[in-house]
């Protein structure tokens, strides 16, 4: 019985000190997830207090007590913000295309075809993630300017068709299908665009997914390079309609209907996300994973 007791009393307190440790963990997750969300809250309960009510407000309320949906119609008929929405469309819809297609061709290369240069072409590529930001930023800039591409979209989309990462992140997918697979292609026949297409694609589909969700996420808040090129609204994406709303008197005069823009053009990252927040992990997994 004294066995029994003291290895009731072990397993207790082993229960308590892990039912502590949990309400701990759990508990400082909740602060976390308040102090991360709480921009996000009071960015939307702004958007929803009517331009008296929020001038009004000596001390700020947590709490919209008339809400309105007002703001989000006066976002669109104060600037061009339908505008910026197109632009920033057709901006990321034609550049992660054109470098999807750049990222899977080149994974492909230096994944299986062989040739004179491959290892040190590649390292010469991954060195280039050495090179900061900056400097890239200013000879990009350089030669659109002198080739006369400043407020186009092929000076905006040109310089962010392809990325060292990404090609790297699927070359190391392909690199981990067998390579029987490629041989007994070869043996039949196939192409190497047809193998790749049917079967690489196919297999590594995840991680490109994710390649391209990351893509649209990262043209959708463009906002470095595309306000260097383009001093032209005709051609403002989100990021930099947002800046220019800003500086405006609209968006100094009417905050809460700037900020019913900022909410608007959040919408569709935040949905992208919620909807492929598996597929994106699940990506970056294999990417990680070799053997």
């Amino acid at each position: 019985m004294s066995n029994m007791s003291e290895y009731d009393k072990i397993t207790r307190s082993a229960r308590t000190k892990r039912i502590v440790g949990k309400s701990f963990t759990y508990f400082f997750l909740v602060i976390w997830g308040i102090i991360v969300l709480f921009p996000f809250y009071w960015m939307i309960l702004t958007s929803i207090k009517s331009y008296g009510s929020y001038n009004a407000e000596y001390i700020p309320q947590f709490i919209a007590t008339n809400p309105t949906l007002q703001n989000y119609a006066d976002a669109f008929t104060g600037v061009n913000l339908g505008r910026y929405f197109l632009n920033t469309i057709i901006f990321t819809v034609i550049t992660t295309g054109v470098m999807l297609v750049v990222t899977v061709l080149a994974a492909f290369a230096f994944a299986r075809l062989k040739f004179k240069g491959k290892n040190v072409t590649f390292a010469l590529l991954l060195a280039l993630m050495m090179i900061p930001n900056e400097l890239v930023v200013i000879t990009n800039y350089v030669t659109i300017t002198n080739w006369d591409m400043r407020n186009t979209f092929i000076g905006l989309i040109l310089p962010s068709v392809t990325s060292v990462f990404y090609i790297y992140l699927l070359k190391e997918n392909f690199e981990q299908i067998p390579d029987e697979l490629y041989k007994a292609a070869k043996v039949d026949g196939t192409s190497d665009l047809k193998y790749l297409l049917r079967v690489m694609v196919p297999i590594c589909r995840p991680t490109i997914i994710t390649i391209l969700i990351l893509k649209v996420i990262e043209c959708w808040n463009s906002y470095v390079w595309p306000r260097l090129v383009t001093d032209n609204p005709d051609y403002y994406l989100v990021s930099s309609g947002i800046q220019a709303i800003r500086e405006s008197g609209f968006g100094r005069e009417n905050i809460p209907a700037m900020m019913a823009a900022v909410v608007i053009i959040s919408i569709p990252l935040i949905i992208l996300f919620l909807i492929f927040r598996k597929k994106i992990m699940e990506g970056v997994s294999r990417g990680g994973t070799k053997g």
